[in-house]
């Protein structure tokens, strides 16, 4: 008991001797952070008061600005508070950045093969496109082919498949030939047809004739003369050749075209957009 008595009365005499060396500036910072620890005991009914962020803050900042208070720290000890500050620090320098998470993105190369073998093989399923990419050293799913496609607004294989009227015109736009009839009244009202030709990929125009009566066999036989054009022409890549639903347009028509390699694609019923370019 005796022993303990002595180690307090020594223990405050060094506290006045300590107190009385130092200035007014320590001793105030020092009261405040006794405070603050004095009203965290205050603030919890509890021996050993959990301490918020913002009083970890408050200690941190405390003793790393002045070491000398580290005889003020009575609810933690110094390497605790130390430890408070190095964390601060991090978060600091780290503030912003946020981790990746979930997969990797995909590679810009593999979305670009996806893409290609969709469009270049309309049949192709998702299970297709995916083994021939691993194939070639890609290993992708299902649900990212799934994914990629649908963002190249790329339909699935069954619907891909179909090839619509305005894809099949732009995939083949310099292998057409379009044809068609336009009207010219005289001046003493007669009406004439004109018979003309027109290559969709450079808009080339070809005048084949114009007649008052055009029956079959002038119609056929502007057909053959324009056909014997194309073949003094030197590599001509015309593969296909639209033309409307006219009754003048007989089947030698088509005939004659095909006898030269070129398929006649006729037009839906009234619907005359389908040959809009002539």
């Amino acid at each position: 008991m005796l022993f303990s008595v002595l180690s307090a009365m020594l223990a405050l005499l060094l506290d006045l001797l300590h107190a009385a060396t130092r200035g007014e500036h320590d001793k105030t910072i020092e009261i405040v952070a006794l405070r603050h620890q004095l009203r965290l005991y205050e603030r919890t009914a509890s021996r050993k008061p959990r301490l918020s962020r913002w009083d970890k803050v408050v200690l941190a900042t405390i003793v790393a600005k002045y070491r000398v208070l580290t005889r003020a720290l009575v609810l933690v000890q110094l390497e605790t508070v130390l430890r408070w500050h190095r964390a601060i620090v991090q978060r600091q320098w780290t503030y912003g950045t946020t981790p990746q998470r979930g997969r990797p993105a995909t590679p810009a190369a593999t979305v670009e093969l996806i893409v290609r073998f969709a469009r270049e093989n309309r049949a192709w399923g998702y299970g297709k496109i995916q083994s021939e990419l691993l194939k070639v050293g890609h290993r992708v799913s299902q649900a990212t082919i799934k994914r990629i496609l649908r963002r190249h607004a790329l339909p699935p294989a069954p619907r891909r498949g179909r090839t619509t009227w305005r894809a099949f015109l732009a995939q083949h736009r310099d292998q057409l030939l379009a044809c068609d009839f336009f009207t010219v009244d005289t001046l003493f009202l007669q009406r004439l047809y004109v018979l003309f030709f027109i290559e969709l990929g450079s808009r080339r125009l070809h005048l084949a004739g114009c007649t008052a009566t055009s029956d079959a066999a002038w119609v056929t036989q502007q057909a053959r003369q324009f056909s014997w054009q194309l073949q003094e022409a030197d590599g001509h890549p015309l593969r296909f050749l639209i033309r409307g639903r006219d009754g003048k347009f007989p089947a030698s028509f088509d005939t004659v075209f095909a006898s030269e390699g070129l398929a006649v694609v006729r037009t839906p019923p009234r619907k005359p957009n389908a040959n809009a370019v002539a």
